[in-house]
């Protein structure tokens, strides 16, 4: 698998990175060193614990790095998310939105890993 179809797979904007990038093997090489970012991880535990404050730290970063590398589904996933969370401290948290936009987040980014492994399987 290529970079671009890779791109292609989980619905991210290869032209929007590789304008900024450059180079293919950079752009490739950061894509799959995402696998070892733990900010979902980080996300799903604090979402099942129903804790907001840790839930958007995690949201926010993989947001941005969503954003980042063009990951364009996942990043309009996670801008959710993080919107509805963003003033936990101060306006109670809509369980029931904040669920179905984990979700969300969760399907796009099985969507990532998905295309990054087949694409890392490639080498």
């Amino acid at each position: 698998m290529q970079i671009d179809a890779c791109y292609a797979a989980f619905g991210g904007n290869y032209e929007d990175v590789k304008s900024r990038l450059m180079k293919d093997d950079l752009i490739k090489r950061l894509v799959i060193k995402f696998l070892a970012d733990t900010s979902y991880e980080r996300l799903a535990e604090a979402v099942a614990q129903k804790n907001h404050g840790d839930a958007f730290r995690a949201v926010h970063t993989l947001k941005g790095v969503s954003q980042n590398l063009s990951f364009d589904r996942l990043s309009q996933a996670t801008e959710g998310l993080t919107e509805t969370l963003r003033k936990w401290e101060t306006i109670p948290v809509d369980e029931a939105l904040c669920e179905a936009q984990f979700e969300q987040v969760t399907a796009e980014y099985q969507a990532v890993i998905g295309a990054i492994r087949q694409l890392q399987d490639a080498e």
